[in-house]
């Protein structure tokens, strides 16, 4: 069964925001970067409960860690229903948390 992968106003504004940080950087790095977090989200389409669980009073919250360069990236997501994920914040590892 294949999940549908939906994204918060904010999520979409942070995906926005990081390819801009590398974007004024490099081009072909900003293009790498949304190329590895496709992949990984495509990966929330078949298996978000393989992803590590938040810890805390939210059952259904995970995070999808993306590797990228020495760091990468941390995805924060719901599992809403058996068809459902929306992707609620998305920050390079080296930011500040989001929960």
């Amino acid at each position: 069964m294949k999940f549908r992968v939906r994204y918060t106003k904010a999520a979409k504004a942070d995906l926005r925001r990081l390819y801009s940080f590398l974007l004024d950087i490099d081009l072909g790095l900003a293009r790498r970067m949304r190329n590895a977090i496709s992949q990984g989200m495509s990966m929330l389409e078949d298996f978000p409960q393989a992803c590590r669980k938040v810890t805390g009073s939210a059952p259904f919250l995970h995070e999808l860690v993306i590797p990228f360069g020495a760091a990468g990236y941390v995805v924060l997501f719901e599992v809403e229903d058996n068809h459902t994920v929306t992707i609620l914040a998305i920050r390079h590892q080296r930011e500040s948390d989001y929960h």
